[in-house]
Formats: C-alpha cells, sequence, structure tokens
C-alpha cells in the first residue's frame, strides 16, 4: 500500500488482503536526534530529523516555511468511535508531527472478559479486534513511509482478557501499551488477585515484544476531589507498578510513567505543579516519562484547555520529559474533532520548538523553599509507603481507602477507593496451575512445561503464534449487519462521488461549527443564539461552549450544528489564483535597479498610517525589498507629487486617499490621471484609469517600459502588503 500527499486515504484499500497483511516492524521506535541541528537560520538544541512531507506551523512562513521536529516523541490521542474514521485522523496528526498515536475506548475495554476476536464491540473508539488492530497498523505503515518517520501505535491492555490482548498485540505490531494492575482494581473494580496475575502474564509478554509500557497513576489527580492534593500517592502508584513490572522481567527503558501536573489555571500551576515534576524524575531516574495534560480541567473552552497546555508542556521542558502527549483541547466533548487533534499537537510542538534550549537560559533551583518542597513530597511518598506495609500491604491499604483520598497524605479525607480483596469482577477466577502446564505462546511468566527444553519453549510444537505468524487465525467481522463495509457503503451512497460535505466527527457528519457573540444577558443570549443558527439553516443546533465577557453586555458562544448540505465540485467555479513573488525574488530584482518611488496622501487627508504601512521596513513594507521610499507627507498637492516625482527620478507614485460619500477620492484620481497624461506619464492600473477607490503602484517580475514613469506591472500584490 502507497500513499501520496494529493490523494485521500483509501479505507477500502486498506481493507484489501488484510487476512494475508504482517507488520512491517514490532517493537517501540524512538525519534531520530539531531544535535545542533540547522534548519533555515536557525540552530536547534532540542531536535530530531526532519520529516519528509508534512505541514508547518502556520507562522512558519516567515522563516522560509522550516518545519522543525523537536526531541520528544508526541501524541496524539484518537477517539472518533469507528477506526476506519480514525486512520485519517492519525494521517493527518502525523502530518503535524505527532509519532505515538494512542486510540483511546468509548466502550468498556476494561470489562470484557475475553478476547472478542470477530465481533463488532471493538468498534466503540478502541481498535480491540484483529481486524481493526491490523487494519490501524497497515494504514500506520503507509503513512510513516510517507512522513518519513516511524509511527508508534498504542492501546490498551487492561480489564480480565489482559493477558489475551498482550499476545495480540505482540501478535500485530502494537508498539506501546498501558497495563496497570491499579488501574483494574481502583478504577474498573477487577478483583485484585486476578488483576495482578493478569498483569505479571501481560507485562512478560510486552517485554519481550518490545511494547512500551505505561502506567495509569495520573488518574488518581483526575479523579480525586482535590487533585494538587494526591500527589504523594502519585509517587506510590509509579513505585508499586514499577515494582511489579522490574520483577516481571521488564527493563528501565521500557518502563514509562504517565505522569500529569495536577493542577490548572487560576491555581498558583508552577508552583505547585513544578516541585512535584522534579521530584518524581530525581526519584525515578532511569526510567521514561511520558508527560500528560491533565484531562480533568478541560471542559469545552478550547482556548482555556490550550493555555494549561502550554503551561504542562513548558514543565516538560524544564524538567524532562521521553514523550509529549496531547489532549485535543475540545476534550470535554462527547467525539473529539480531527481538526482540535491536530491543534493539541501543534500546541505541544510549537510551545517545545519555542523553548529549545531553555535549560542552556534557566535552571531550576537547588536551593530554598523550592528545593524544600520537593523534598518534602519525597518524605510524604516515602512515609505512604510505609504506612501501606505496617498495615499488611497494597491489599489492605485499599481496602481501608488508603488511594485517591484527597487528604494532602499523612492527612485523610475518608472519600477514598475502597476496594474488597475477595471481591469485584473476576472473583474467584484465579486457580493454580498444574505442574505440567503448557503455556500456548513462549512469551509467558511462570511455570511452563516447555520452558525446561532447549532452544525456545515453542520449539517442541513447532513454534507459537508470536514466532510462526503464518499460524494465527484471521476472523473477520462475525456481525453482516455491523461491519466497516457495511459502514463504508453507507457513508459512499449518503456522498456520491463528486460531492462535499463538511465534516469533524465522521465521514461526512455534515457538522459544523459557529462562533457567534449575543449582546445579553447570558440565559437571554444562549436563547438567542440557538435561534440564530436555526435561522442560518442549522439543524439539530447544540451550544458546545460559553463564554460569558460580561453579565449585561454579552457571551460568546460555539454551537454546533448540522449544515446538511452537498456541494458538486464540478459545479464550482474557482478564480484563477497568481502565485505572489517572494520576498527573495522582489528583492533580487529591486536591488540593483536603485528605484525611487514617491509617497503621499492628497488632497484635504491627515491620514498617514496605512500609507507607512506600505512603505515602512517596520510594518514589511516595500522598503525591505530595497526599494528608496521618499513620502512627502499629507494632505499633498497632486502637482507636488508629480514635480517630486520628476526631481528624484522616481518610476513610482503611490498616493492614499479617503474614499468619500461625495466621490472626492475620484476627482483627486481623474485630476492625478490628467495631469500625469499632460506630463507624458502613464497610469496603467485599471482602477486608476476608471478613477475607481485606490491607486497603487507595484513593481512585479517584468522591467517596465522605459517612457513608463507610472506603471503597476502586477496586479497580485505582496501578500504581505496590507491592501489600503
Amino acid at each position: 500500500m502507497k500513499l501520496s500527499p494529493d490523494k485521500k486515504l483509501d479505507v477500502r484499500e486498506v481493507l484489501q488482503d488484510l487476512e494475508r497483511y504482517q507488520p512491517r516492524r514490532k517493537g517501540w521506535t524512538w525519534r531520530r536526534k539531531v544535535a545542533e541541528h540547522r534548519l533555515g537560520p536557525f540552530i536547534y538544541k532540542n531536535a530530531s530529523a526532519n520529516l519528509s512531507h508534512s505541514v508547518p506551523l502556520p507562522s512558519a512562513h516567515a522563516f522560509g516555511d522550516i518545519d522543525p521536529q523537536c526531541d520528544f516523541v508526541i501524541t496524539t490521542e484518537i477517539a472518533s468511535g469507528r477506526f476506519e474514521d480514525d486512520l485519517r485522523r492519525m494521517r493527518m496528526a502525523a502530518w503535524h508531527g505527532a509519532d505515538h498515536i494512542m486510540v483511546i475506548r468509548t466502550t468498556g475495554q476494561s470489562h470484557i472478559d475475553g478476547l472478542i476476536e470477530g465481533t463488532p464491540e471493538g468498534v466503540g473508539g478502541i481498535p480491540i479486534t484483529r481486524k481493526e488492530i491490523r487494519a490501524t497498523r497497515k494504514a500506520l505503515d503507509a503513512i510513516e513511509e510517507e512522513v518519513g518517520r516511524p509511527i508508534n501505535f498504542h492501546s490498551y491492555v487492561s480489564g480480565l482478557a489482559g493477558p489475551e490482548i498482550a499476545v495480540l498485540f505482540a501478535e500485530e505490531g502494537v508498539n506501546g501499551a498501558h497495563q496497570d494492575p491499579q488501574y483494574n482494581v481502583l478504577y474498573r473494580d477487577i478483583n485484585m488477585h486476578r488483576s495482578f496475575v493478569d498483569a505479571a502474564e501481560a507485562k512478560k509478554i510486552l517485554a519481550e515484544a518490545g511494547i512500551l509500557q505505561l502506567d495509569g497513576a495520573h488518574n488518581a489527580n483526575a479523579t480525586a476531589k482535590e487533585a494538587w492534593k494526591v500527589t504523594p500517592e502519585l509517587f506510590v502508584q509509579h513505585a508499586l507498578n514499577t515494582a511489579y513490572s522490574r520483577a516481571v522481567g521488564m527493563a528501565p527503558g521500557q518502563i514509562a510513567l504517565s505522569t500529569v501536573p495536577s493542577t490548572a489555571p487560576p491555581a498558583p500551576k508552577l508552583r505547585l505543579d513544578l516541585p512535584y515534576a522534579v521530584a518524581l524524575r530525581e526519584m525515578f531516574q532511569g526510567y521514561i516519562f511520558r508527560a500528560q495534560q491533565n484531562t480533568r480541567y478541560i471542559e469545552s473552552d478550547t482556548m482555556e484547555a490550550t493555555i494549561t497546555h502550554v503551561l504542562d508542556t513548558l514543565i516538560s521542558r524544564l524538567t524532562s520529559a521521553d514523550i509529549q502527549s496531547t489532549i485535543t483541547p475540545d476534550e470535554g466533548r462527547n467525539i473529539p474533532w480531527h481538526y482540535n487533534n491536530v491543534a493539541g499537537v501543534n500546541t505541544a510542538r510549537q510551545t517545545l520548538m519555542g523553548l529549545d534550549g531553555l535549560t542552556d537560559i534557566v535552571e531550576v533551583r537547588k536551593d530554598g523553599a523550592f528545593r524544600e518542597r520537593v523534598r518534602e513530597l519525597k518524605e510524604r511518598a516515602v512515609l505512604f509507603l510505609e504506612e501501606i506495609l505496617e498495615s499488611g500491604g497494597y491489599y489492605e491499604a485499599v481496602a481501608a481507602g488508603q488511594f485517591v483520598d484527597s487528604g494532602h497524605y499523612p492527612e485523610r479525607r475518608g472519600d477514598g477507593i475502597v476496594r474488597a480483596p475477595e471481591g469485584g469482577d473476576g472473583a474467584g477466577t484465579v486457580i493454580r496451575r498444574v505442574p505440567d502446564y503448557g503455556a500456548p505462546v513462549c512469551s509467558h511468566f511462570s511455570d511452563n512445561l516447555y520452558s525446561q527444553r532447549a532452544g525456545k519453549p515453542c520449539s517442541d510444537y513447532g513454534g507459537c503464534t508470536l514466532c510462526d505468524p503464518s499460524k494465527i487465525q484471521y476472523i473477520d467481522e462475525l456481525d453482516p449487519e455491523d461491519s466497516v463495509e457495511k459502514r463504508l457503503a453507507a457513508a459512499l451512497a449518503a456522498q456520491p462521488a463528486g460531492m462535499l460535505r463538511p465534516e469533524v466527527e465522521r465521514r461526512g457528519d455534515a457538522v459544523v461549527c459557529v462562533t457567534l457573540f449575543v449582546p445579553a444577558g447570558p440565559r437571554l443570549a444562549e436563547a438567542a443564539a440557538l435561534e440564530m443558527v436555526k435561522r442560518m439553516g442549522l439543524k439539530k443546533p447544540e451550544v458546545i461552549s460559553r463564554r460569558l465577557m460580561h453579565p449585561a453586555e454579552g457571551s460568546v458562544f460555539e454551537v454546533k450544528g448540522i449544515f446538511d448540505v452537498s456541494i458538486k465540485v464540478d459545479e464550482l467555479t474557482m478564480a484563477a489564483r497568481e502565485e505572489p513573488l517572494s520576498d527573495a525574488e522582489i528583492e533580487a530584482w529591486v536591488r540593483p535597479r536603485n528605484i525611487h518611488v514617491i509617497a503621499a496622501t492628497i488632497g484635504e487627508d491627515e491620514h498617514s498610517v496605512g500609507i507607512r504601512e506600505i512603505l515602512d521596513i517596520k510594518h514589511g513594507g516595500i522598503e525591505k525589498y530595497g526599494v528608496h521610499c521618499h513620502f512627502i507627507g499629507t494632505s499633498a498637492r497632486l502637482e507636488g507629487v508629480l514635480d517630486e516625482a520628476a526631481r528624484t527620478g522616481a518610476r513610482a507614485v503611490l498616493v492614499s486617499t479617503i474614499v468619500t460619500h461625495a466621490d472626492v477620492h475620484k476627482q483627486h484620481m481623474r485630476r492625478l490621471h490628467e495631469l500625469a497624461r499632460r506630463r507624458g506619464l502613464q497610469i496603467s492600473h485599471p482602477t486608476g484609469v476608471q478613477c475607481g477607490d485606490e491607486f497603487f503602484v507595484v513593481l512585479g517580475r517584468h522591467r517596465a517600459p522605459a517612457s513608463s514613469g507610472i506603471v503597476r506591472e502586477r496586479h497580485q500584490l505582496p501578500q504581505h502588503v496590507p491592501q489600503e
């Protein structure tokens, strides 16, 4: 499968011959870092190799469209609810620099009691069936070839099917996975014995498959009533999962701590979160850090979420991170929109590149009150661990409600999560293995009949599916009424070839968002906003964001609705686009020609701001190309303008005048035209000839005839020149 930048990703091509597909690579891959990376006019300190294809940041046009890539892996989380729509989102995110694609669930994967091979149940946001995983990895193989960088695919190994899912991920080339038995216990009420037994098996498989493991400790400060007080517990959860992973056989470089700052403005964020970040990295040196924004404080205001995201990324750069995870700034909505996935990625990469080399400039204090706070957090965490040991261990601590208690340890509020060691989903399902147990795959924890034999444990039975992919049994979807093929057929029928509809959640969903300010009190303004978008033709309008400007003066609303209109592509009329010359081309033509221009406001016009922006180098005006600009003032006489042009040998005259109801500006233009004609000069711009609103003389690619004193040689103004 081969992608082309000018061609849409075809999901049907992804699905073709899927039963015979095998992943091109397995295991986690890091970015190729480049020290002292020179790109355009800059040298970067914290950069990785460039992409083959990408979309630069919007401001990059001012720097030659450079697109530097930071040293951190950047995550985006996809949750459209349908994997076929996820694939297009992944491609967009990759072009904007994401190389860690996480697919999060909207159904209860953690409650799955077995591998749901071939069923439609995994279509709720998480690729859990083999078909969904395989299609995603196949598409990512092609996308990473297109952008020129490996892309890591990530999902979740949790619930009662953890070991089976881990085998599935190892077989199908999944590169990263969440696996933390405490997550199952605390947040999904899975039986403690079952969760930890399953975790040992799953972690062993992940370790031997080279899959990077993330823990789930960050969920504590997304769950506690006062999140900024549970930071000591986060250390404890990280420690427990890390120790368990090491005991199973994972190397430190394969264990990633999922660290999330616990607050957001208006809290004093840096004063609370930076000591925690420093303490965590000092206590867990040698492990991988995956930094993520806290979803707890994301509602539907994307601007507020973005600001917090920037501050969180600043903390990552001030301390360290191997992976910078991004959260879509509309996380508070049901289904994040694809362009907000890209917005989250762009926020991270714009911040990280803007902070390039920060630690060469500033450093975090190693003394004073800040250092005392770092030490205090470590002490609270160690005391918490000691209390767990004294109380009889982890099971007893959870049964006593010591976890996710919103008291700042050793303070207790009594609002922690309580789980019974013998209760929860899967209780009573752990049984002792018989002495001659034979494991179905060679990546296996603990006793195994085959492990005593020479070579790989599975060599006695000709190899397992992890060693011989040809033995993998591919089962397609079983429900003929709910399959990707059915969904694609319905979508294509609803939107015939050559028709375009807007979309943000799923293919051709016709969802649009309108932003409007209504000058009234909040309740009245909201009702009016909904009525306004109804009259625009939007169906099923819903306010998804509201920002109060003033209780009496008004509010800003984002309203989501259905714009059920399809546009025929072949009926569109597209105006011819004339590409403006680049700054370098213009300057190369202008500089050797010693070009002088005269500029003025004319008549009784005292406004000079607009014409000065055209001229002055400060505003990106034509001076920067080497044009010698002579501004002779405001309210200038037309005769005086032309006299000055003759005196200086100017090649062009630029005049500015206010547009008036009495058409005085047109009278000025007619008078200028007549005076120029008498002097043998030429006005070639159609607007000037017709005495229109403005008259500009701008140099372009072609040299003017020697007889021309006033010319416009190119109608397309450079984009940066304000059209006054």
